[in-house]
Order: structure tokens, then sequence, then C-alpha cells
């Protein structure tokens, strides 16, 4: 580990409002290259919501670019498809929905799709977990849920939170997902895009011991990545915690309205769950048997119906999801948020370069900083938003366009993932840099 070094703290220091994955993946990526960070989390402690998220191709070379203590702390905690034949697979598509009696605990088996890393699915605890060592003592400071931003007479920027405390900082990176508050700061409270939206679909997630789920579903099913395709539903499973755990999502679709805004998961029943999938083939009715008795429904929301117009301001910027928050159907959202650290460390890295250098001013190269981020992420990060929210409907078969026609599904499935695994994060960094360096030059 780098600790941060004089050189660094006589180029600039950055203020990261949010501590999930977007906001200590890049932390640990600046103090890595010398500069000067603080976190400021609103919650008591380093916390992640949610169960299972999966890494890919491009998550992985963003880590290694970003840390190599990063991916490593990956390595130890993800989890693999068990069966050596699946070890590339990212998921199979299966009808969940029809069912042949003749073929015992066996889905019609529709396609496939893999890539060279294969199903890689991490619990968001124990992976934050690996990535909190990494982080010094007194980087990180709890209980900061910012108010307001200011900028002072010599420059600086004060942040002054709801406690009545205040710091200051050189520039600010909003990493507080998907409500924001640095958002509503950059765009204004009353602009459509400063508030995520409700996509109507919402989700039921679970843990099986995997024990349980072989009895039940045979050991393929039980093991190995599937994704359970049907009309207005569907249902993703994987292991988990090295195969111990099938880790389960049973998405549902209709058109009310999502009752309570202020919270994006409310509690629920297995009862409900099972009530959903009712009529649907044998394993995904098992699958609802099996889940615990309590469980929470998780409302879908994303940034998807109002795309923000920029992703910074001034000296103020977001990364992560607080900039392009996405529904879950591409497994590629927190992936992206790391891809974002990736690029913003080697651009800040450039940048504190040509201040210590006494090529430019801190003030001058942080906004230009911030610009050449914003060129090279913004149309990647918002393609990816549109196409996950097409993603879902097409698992569901009600896509326009689409239908249930599973050749037509899998030729739009296999595209747009190769556009998300296929592409050189170092490459992209390096172009951002030298985009960089014209705005400055």
């Amino acid at each position: 580990m780098t600790s941060p070094s004089d050189e660094g703290k006589q180029a600039f220091d950055i203020a990261i409002i949010g501590g999930g994955i977007a906001g200590i993946t890049l932390a640990i990526a600046l103090i890595n290259r010398g500069i000067t960070v603080n976190i400021y989390e609103q919650a008591h402690a380093f916390g992640e919501i949610g169960a299972g998220v999966a890494f890919s191709p491009n998550a992985a070379q963003a880590m290694e670019i970003c840390s190599d203590g990063i991916y490593q702390g990956f390595e130890k905690v993800a989890t693999k498809n068990q069966w050596e034949s699946k070890e590339k697979v990212w998921f199979d598509f299966v009808d969940g929905y029809h069912h042949d009696e003749s073929m015992g605990n066996q889905e019609k088996f529709l396609f496939q799709l893999s890539n060279e890393l294969g199903q890689n699915a991490v619990h968001r605890a124990h992976f934050l977990d690996e990535m909190v060592k990494l982080v010094p003592e007194g980087v990180s400071h709890f209980r900061k849920h910012l108010d307001v931003v200011t900028e002072e007479e010599g420059g600086k920027l004060r942040m002054k939170f709801h406690d009545g405390s205040e710091a200051v900082a050189d520039a600010v990176i909003g990493c507080d997902g998907i409500k924001s508050r640095v958002r509503q700061l950059i765009l204004g409270e009353d602009d459509p895009a400063s508030q995520p939206q409700y996509t109507h679909k919402y989700a039921y997630r679970g843990l099986i011991p995997v024990k349980k789920a072989i009895e039940a579903l045979g050991e393929e099913n039980a093991v190995n990545a599937k994704l359970h395709m049907g009309p207005n539903k569907h249902i993703l499973t994987f292991p988990v915690n090295k195969g111990e755990i099938m880790n389960v999502v049973a998405f549902c679709t209709n058109s009310d309205p999502w009752p309570d805004f202020r919270h994006l998961t409310l509690p629920s029943k297995k009862s409900t769950a099972i009530k959903e999938f009712e009529g649907w083939g044998r394993n995904c009715v098992e699958i609802m048997n099996l889940l615990e008795d309590n469980l929470d429904c998780w409302a879908i929301f994303d940034l998807g119906d109002h795309p923000l117009r920029t992703y910074y301001k001034g000296r103020i910027v977001l990364s992560g999801d607080a900039a392009h928050a996405t529904t879950p159907h591409h497994g590629a959202g927190a992936g992206f948020c790391i891809e974002d650290s990736a690029v913003m460390a080697e651009l800040l890295a450039s940048a504190a370069a040509k201040v210590k250098a006494g090529k430019v001013s801190k003030n001058q190269v942080l906004e230009a900083t911030f610009a050449a981020f914003e060129a090279a992420r913004k149309e990647r990060t918002q393609w990816l938003v549109q196409s996950s929210r097409l993603n879902g409907d097409l698992y569901e078969w009600r896509a326009e366009g689409y239908g249930s026609d599973i050749e037509k599904i899998e030729k739009e499935l296999r595209e747009s993932n190769e556009i998300i695994w296929n592409v050189d994060v170092r490459k992209m960094a390096q172009e951002a840099v030298e985009d960089l360096e014209k705005r400055i030059a």
C-alpha cells in the first residue's frame, strides 16, 4: 500500500462523498497514486446493501488498473460456477415458465453466454471487507451526510454536513449512489434527472444453502449460474460464498407505482413470492419454496428516464451510480463504477503531475480533468442504462420487436454483452489522459 506522499499533498486534495464500491475503489486508486483523499460516508460504517454481485472481464481490468490489492481481494472472495465444464459460462438461459414432466428437474435449455472469466460472483459485504483493509486510518469519516458545497475566496470547496461539521477540499467527487446528494447540487433539486425513476420492476432476493438447492433442483442447476426466463418475470440463480450458497434474485414487472420512494427496499414474505410465480415451471416453483420466510422486496430504480446532461460542474463531479445508476439486468453496474474509478484515477494522477511541475493551476486542471472524465465515460455509461432496461424486458419476453423470439433475444444479448466485456479499459484511460493534455495545452 502506497501512502499519500508529500508530493501528492502539494498537488491537491480530493473529497469523496460515499463509501460504497465506487467511492472506496476510487479512494484506494488515488492513495496508490500519492493523492490525498478523504471519504465522507453518511452511514456509521462501510457497508453494501444486497448480497451477490457479479464482475465481468472489463471490471477485472479496471480493478487491476486501480490497485493490485483490489483485484487480489476480488479473487479471494469470488465464486465461479462450480462445474469445471461451466468455468467460462456467464449464464445458461433456460425456459423457467414451461415445463415438460418427462424432463424431471431439467428446464428447456435456450442458449448460453460465455466470456473469458465466466460467472464471478462476490458477496458485496465480503468484497467491501477486503477493500476496507486497503484504506489507511484517518481517510474515512462516518455519519457525514452532505448538505451543501460552497466555494471559498481562496478557491477551496467547503462541504457542510448535516451534523454541523465542515471540511474543505480542492475537488469533490460524488460517489453517493442512486439517491446522490451531489447530483442534486450539480443539477439543481428541481431537475428531473436529480432523482432516480422507478422502472416498474421489483425483485425478491434470497440465499439458499446449496445442499438444499441440490436436493430440490439437482446439482447442475444448483451450483452453476442460470437465468430462468418467462413472461413478465425472470429469476437469476448463481453460486456465492465459494459454492456454499445459491443466490436468488426473482424479478417481477407490473404497472403499479412503488409505494414508498423513501425506501427502495420493503419487507415481504415467501408466501408472496410463491404466489407471484404460481403456474411457472417446476424448478422456479421449487426455488420460491426454498426461500426463507421473511424476504426483502427491492424496487428497481435507475436514471434512464432523464439521462444526466452533465456529470460535473466546476470542480464537483459524479462517479458511479451517482452519475449513471442502472438496473441490474446486465450485471455490469458495479463493474462500470470500477471502470469510472480507473479512468478517474489515471486522470487525476496526470493532473497532479502537471500541478507539481508548475505547468498549470490546480483549479484549472481539476475542471479540465472532470471534463475529460465526462467525455470518456458519459456515452458508454448512459448506453448501459438503456441497454440494461432492454435486457430486463428481453428476459421477460416483453420487449417490443422481440417478444419470445429466442433467436432474436440471444443475438441482442450476445452483441450488447460483448460491448461490455470486450473493451480495453487501460486504452480508455490513456485516451482520456490524452484528451486532458489537449484541454490544458
